[in-house]
């Protein structure tokens, strides 16, 4: 049984009170709560063994080289990675973007073409905006439809051999659809074109198996899964990290260093220049622990079961559209109610002790697809329940007999 009673014992923060009424977190597409068992990850880390890594004989030094490089591991295992140099410690997915797409500055050439899908976040867009910039490239869009899905038989046509590189995100982060990036995938390596997935918000609910799906690079967040903020990963292809020139030079990613010429540090150290997120990165192998003892079948299956009760629930109220019907979608629902602007349902949400996310989710290309401001984004997670949904509608209904 997947007793949601007992795992929101394991959240510390699900205990408080917001303006007097039981905290109602359902802004978790934005960041997930944590579980003690990787608060304590961070308490032991500063407590008992803060130190430097890859740099030091003495023994604390080793002991949190040994915990940072056993969290790499965890990541390789977790995502079924080949080779554990092929996991790159970032800040987040945005670093991890960024992080390819400054390096495929050197790879393009003028009229390349590079691909992206309508839903994405603007970090899945700004960054690749600045390389057609500085390279000429030429940025085509994949469109969507009103379901909230990608229009496949239009990527077919845009795919040729002058497509270098295709990004496009695992979820959408606005509207929950789950893109068939499988067949995405599969399709760019026929015109030999490279293909990053950004997994923000797939991998809190999914489990992808990175050698199976074959992307050449795959990106994610630890807070997104119940970890700290401030970390997160890239994986690439051996033979495409190898192919990148360094995003940042500095400390632990040289081999030699004259003022004449530097030579660069073989994977993963290529990448991760400075000292890193030493204690960040080992809450992030607490954090997969942790998710991975829960069992990502259950989450999912708890989460599906959720969302069409939230679904259900929340279009019975007259007035209420839902943005983003996609056949396979995971736990976010946006919605409006006519006429009611939704920074003031959220705002009213609040009062109640009810966290939502309002706004354009940076993601302006869909709000000016749909027409509209914004939204109101409730994001789900396996701590929620379906008595915090009942008080959710409650509060909806409220909102707009006080606004309409």
């Amino acid at each position: 049984m997947f007793d949601v009673a007992k795992i929101r014992e394991d959240f510390p923060i699900l205990k408080r009170e917001v303006n007097g009424y039981p905290l109602i977190y359902f802004d978790n597409a934005a960041t997930t709560q944590k579980p003690k068992v990787v608060i304590d990850a961070i308490v032991d880390y500063y407590s008992n063994y803060n130190a430097n890594i890859h740099r030091g004989v003495h023994t604390l030094s080793q002991e949190a080289t040994e915990a940072y490089e056993n969290a790499r591991k965890k990541i390789q295992t977790h995502f079924n990675i080949a080779k554990s140099h092929e996991v790159i410690f970032t800040s987040g997915t945005t670093h991890g973007i960024n992080l390819v797409a400054t390096g495929f500055t050197s790879l393009l050439k003028k009229d390349d073409e590079i691909i992206v899908s309508a839903l994405e976040h603007h970090s899945n867009i700004v960054p690749w905006q600045m390389l057609c910039e500085s390279t000429g490239a030429i940025l085509k869009v994949i469109p969507m439809s009103l379901e909230g899905e990608l229009d496949m038989d239009t990527y077919d046509k845009l795919l040729n051999t002058k497509t270098k590189i295709v990004f496009v995100n695992h979820v959408s982060n606005t509207l929950g659809t789950i893109n068939p990036i499988q067949e995405i995938i599969d399709k760019a390596h026929v015109v030999n074109a490279a293909v990053l997935i950004d997994g923000a918000q797939a991998t809190p609910h999914i489990k992808p198996d990175l050698q199976a799906l074959n992307c050449d690079f795959y990106v994610c967040s630890s807070h997104k899964l119940c970890g700290p903020t401030g970390v997160g990963m890239l994986y690439g292809k051996e033979e495409w990290l190898q192919k990148l020139p360094p995003y940042q030079g500095g400390g632990e990613m040289i081999a030699e260093v004259t003022f004449e010429k530097t030579t660069y540090a073989g994977l993963p150290h290529k990448f991760e220049a400075g000292t890193p997120n030493i204690c960040g990165g080992i809450a992030f192998g607490a954090a997969l622990d942790y998710m991975n003892h829960l069992g990502f079948d259950a989450i999912s299956q708890y989460e599906d079961e959720l969302i069409q009760y939230a679904t259900a629930q929340l279009l019975a109220i007259d007035g209420l559209k839902i943005y983003g019907t996609a056949k396979h979608k995971t736990s976010v629902i946006s919605f409006n109610i006519e006429g009611i602007h939704p920074y003031d349902i959220g705002t009213i949400l609040d009062k109640l002790g009810i966290a939502v996310r309002t706004g354009r989710h940076c993601a302006q290309p869909i709000m000016d697809f749909y027409k509209i401001p914004g939204t109101v984004r409730a994001s789900f997670s396996f701590y929620n329940t379906k008595e915090e949904v009942d008080k959710l509608v409650e509060g909806v209904k409220r909102a707009k007999s006080m606004l309409q």
